[in-house]
């Protein structure tokens, strides 16, 4: 591994707990509480509890991929050491660690400002008239809130990391139990003729769901993210991101049964993200001030996952400037939190120019993007690695191997591929590929680095 990988000036103050709680919030966030309308609309029924069950599977698969990893190179920043370290540090690995960084400056910002909106859109519950300018600007004070709680060592967020679940996971056995309690078993599985035909439209629509579905899940790699800051990361990072996606997939599976066993299917068909789906069904189960308490639950969560999110990412940049891939700055750590502020502000000064999108448009634009630069390279990745490198050490090897990869690739192909219109966010992936590839090639003309060196020294 190259030297560079250590970081020494971050605090390793993150336990089991801790970890798990990050990820669980990172990863329930705004999502399950918004997009059930959507994915329901997207397959015409409750067949679209498919999208959940199929999704957990990925996640499962792909979060071995990450277990894998992250218990290998237990290193602040994820992704980007272990695309490096994969594919050559000196060679191709930077160029594809380059690119997880640059597409990074997208979907990371995009990822925090999905939560942020979805934050605003659930509290204008409480105020209609908030309108789009004042849905905005109450997104971006979430953003403004979670960078300046987060500007602090991080023993200190750990414990308010804990303080978040707590809401996050009220929320969630609030809502299941509301649904035992008031459950009507044939609502919920009211199933339309041919909901489980498999057709062209059956699979566009799983397709859909599935998009759906991923973003909801993601989040359980945000520990990887954090790997600098980790006890006994060998074992801290496997286990947190293996419990964080069974507990969460539980979770969610429970709850949206639960849903729709109030509130029929036929009604949030064609609900957007506005309408509060979670406080219609509290506001049915048990009134409105039910409805009113779950509404600010449920930015609470969205707030947690806002702070996981921004989190985890600021850490990534940080790595990237260590190691001598990203502009000096981000590598700054603040000399009396020992946390790298710099990448921190960066990170919420995009994110806030991220809020004035729509909420569906950042999600199909953050899965896809990620998908196509990120992680099937990784997936690809943990078997070059394994076929490269057999001698490093791995205290955590990936179950089954290599059948998650394999099928984690396949899930995201699909993911890609079997939905309406999927061509527009591919071209968008494609546009930030070609824009970083150019700017890698001039930065390496200039430096000499990888693959240019042999073009200058044959110009010498």
């Amino acid at each position: 591994m190259s030297d560079k990988t250590h970081s020494p000036e971050l605090i390793r103050g993150l336990g089991l707990g801790g970890a798990t709680a990050l990820n669980m919030i990172d990863m329930i966030g705004v999502g399950p509480f918004i997009t059930l309308p959507l994915i329901i609309g997207a397959m015409g029924g409750p067949q679209a509890m498919l999208g959940w069950i199929i999704g957990g599977i990925f996640a499962l698969c792909d979060g071995l991929i990450w277990a894998e990893l992250g218990a290998a190179m237990p290193h602040s920043g994820g992704s980007y050491f272990y695309l490096k370290e994969i594919y050559g540090p000196q060679k191709l690995g930077r160029l594809i660690s380059f690119l997880f960084i640059w597409q990074l400056s997208f979907s990371a910002p995009l990822s925090i400002a999905s939560g942020a909106i979805g934050l605003a859109g659930y509290a204008s519950y409480f105020w209609p008239g908030l309108g789009r300018w004042g849905s905005r600007a109450l997104a971006m004070s979430a953003v403004l809130l979670a960078t300046a709680l987060l500007y602090r060592r991080i023993t200190r967020i750990a414990v308010i990391s804990k303080f978040l679940w707590a809401g996050v996971m009220g929320t969630i056995v609030w809502v299941i139990l509301a649904g035992v309690t008031h459950f009507n078993a044939r609502q919920a599985f009211d199933f339309p003729v041919g909901a489980f035909t498999l057709s062209h439209g059956f699979l566009l629509g799983l397709g859909s769901a599935m998009l759906i579905a991923t973003y909801d899940y993601w989040g359980y790699y945000n520990v990887s993210f954090l790997g600098g800051e980790v006890k006994t990361p060998a074992s801290t990072i496997p286990r947190a991101i293996l419990l964080s996606i069974a507990l969460v997939g539980c979770l969610y599976i429970l709850m949206n049964i639960s849903v729709l066993g109030v509130i029929p299917w036929r009604e949030m068909g064609n609900k957007t993200e506005g309408l509060h789906i979670i406080s219609t069904f509290m506001q049915r189960a048990y009134g409105t001030w039910a409805a009113s308490l779950v509404t600010v639950l449920v930015i609470w969560t969205a707030f947690a996952s806002v702070f996981s999110l921004m989190l985890g990412y600021s850490r990534v940049p940080y790595a990237a400037a260590l190691d001598g891939n990203y502009f000096r700055a981000f590598a700054r750590i603040h000399p009396e939190g020992h946390f790298p502020y710099i990448s921190l502000l960066a990170l919420g000064g995009v994110a806030l120019l991220c809020c004035m999108f729509s909420l569906a448009d950042v999600i199909a634009a953050l899965v896809v993007i990620r998908i196509l630069l990120q992680f099937l390279v990784q997936a690809i990745g943990v078997i070059v690695l394994r076929i490269k490198r057999p001698d490093l050490p791995r205290p955590f090897r990936m179950w089954l191997y290599p059948v998650p990869a394999l099928f984690a690739s396949a899930g995201f192909l699909f993911v890609l591929f079997s939905r309406k219109n999927f061509e527009r966010e591919i071209r968008y992936a494609a546009v930030i590929l070609a824009a970083g590839l150019t700017i890698y090639l001039l930065r390496a003309w200039r430096s000499g680095e990888w693959p240019m060196h042999r073009h200058i020294e044959l110009a010498k």
